[in-house]
């Protein structure tokens, strides 16, 4: 048994992407430093007990990290349906006594025992990376055109089914989002014609503007366009709806090349809560401005473009179409979030709740942040162009 597992770790250290690795614990750690700070207001026993949750999450993420490298994902897509209904009765399970609620949106479920509240969308997206980068692969290996019409209804319809199902659940249109946005990097990436993308978001600016002209606006969808005006407006409702961004935007701001000093931000320290809102959470990255400056800043938009450039690096190289899009939807999950977080402090994208990865405070994400990234690490393993040195590279893009 002991061999064994010598001869697991051996070939995990021999094969596995330690460079990935390496690149999110540094983003993990330089987290950790960040909400060490953004807690501090509350006193050491209440930053300890964040930044080691962080830290075991960050434990756990690792061996996730080991364990699913090891995992065939050609095995487990044979059992593409059961990982069909997880997802469909995982995000249902946000309706039962486990759901918790926050800002409006059912989107949390506490299990007993567990020191952090898991996301069922932080876990579902990577299901869905899998079963929708099976269909599209299952769509080329039986000759279907991609261009076609029939093709572009089936995947975009996966999505839009998904999207529907969990906005019905739990009202998080944010994370709603990050489906559809994959779904558009793994559609395009794959060669899906053009003109599909024009007429799918041409209906839905069609169905969005005609529902604003008729004033039929479901209530649920109110607060976000509340979010798109004060985008064009800082001025609007700066109290209420712009409150968070504003603060994050002063807070970047006063923050300079190199910041006002570690645990010595004006608003990050502030002892009122409201003064930087969600600071440990959505507006890390205003930490960050405020107490390391434009050098910080840089900083961690240069760790998480590594970890993206990585991601796509392993897909340009994946042995199988199959490999290739699952590791184009992992990177649009990374890249949608980056730029929406980080575009939500800046005060040019709406607030929706989407955490900054590896860097914001939030368990069941960071676990699964480190779980995803174990899925890519699994396909470098397997993909032959990058095991041996000095064979040609394939464009698998």
């Amino acid at each position: 048994m002991l061999n064994r597992l010598k001869g697991t770790l051996a070939d995990f250290f021999q094969q596995a992407d330690l460079m990935l690795l390496s690149l999110c614990c540094a983003a993990t750690i330089f987290g950790m430093v960040l909400i060490a700070s953004a807690t501090h207001y509350m006193g050491a026993a209440k930053m300890l007990r964040y930044v080691g949750v962080q830290g075991v999450a960050m434990c756990l993420g690792i061996c996730a990290y080991i364990f699913i490298s090891m995992v065939d994902l050609e095995i487990v897509m044979k059992k593409w349906k059961w990982l069909a209904i997880f997802n469909v009765v995982f995000i249902g399970l946000l309706r039962t006594p486990l759901g918790r609620g926050k800002g409006g949106n059912l989107a949390w479920l506490k299990f007993p025992g567990i020191p952090f509240q898991i996301g069922p969308a932080e876990v579902v997206k990577i299901t869905f990376v899998l079963l929708l980068a099976k269909q599209i692969a299952w769509l080329r290996e039986e000759k279907r055109d991609l261009r076609s019409f029939r093709s572009a209804s089936l995947v975009a319809g996966h999505t839009l089914a998904l999207m529907g199902w969990y906005v019905l659940i739990s009202s998080d249109m944010g994370n709603a989002l990050t489906f559809f946005f994959i779904f558009v990097a793994m559609a395009f990436a794959a060669g899906f014609a053009l003109r599909w993308f024009v007429l799918l978001f041409s209906a839905m600016g069609g169905l969005i503007g005609g529902a604003l002209l008729l004033d039929q606006v479901p209530a649920s969808m109110n607060h976000m366009l509340e979010r798109l005006k004060v985008l064009f407006d800082h001025s609007y409702d700066s109290l209420g709806v712009g409150w968070q961004q504003s603060r994050s935007l002063l807070a970047i701001g006063s923050g300079g090349l190199f910041g006002q000093g570690y645990m010595n931000g004006t608003q990050t320290q502030s002892s009122f809560p409201q003064s930087l809102p969600e600071r440990w959470t959505d507006l890390i990255f205003a930490v960050c401005g405020e107490e390391l400056g434009l050098v910080g800043s840089l900083a961690v938009i240069l760790l998480l473009a590594a970890i993206i450039a990585r991601v796509l690096l392993v897909a340009r190289n994946a042995e199988t179409n199959f490999h290739c899009y699952v590791c184009v939807g992992v990177a649009a999950m990374l890249m949608y979030q980056t730029i929406i977080n980080i575009g939500m402090c800046l005060f040019v994208m709406p607030t929706i709740g989407v955490t900054l990865p590896f860097f914001s405070y939030g368990g069941s994400s960071l676990l699964t942040m480190f779980a995803a990234m174990g899925v890519v690490s699994g396909i470098k393993k397997r993909s032959p162009v990058m095991r041996r040195p000095g064979r040609p590279i394939r464009n698998a893009l």
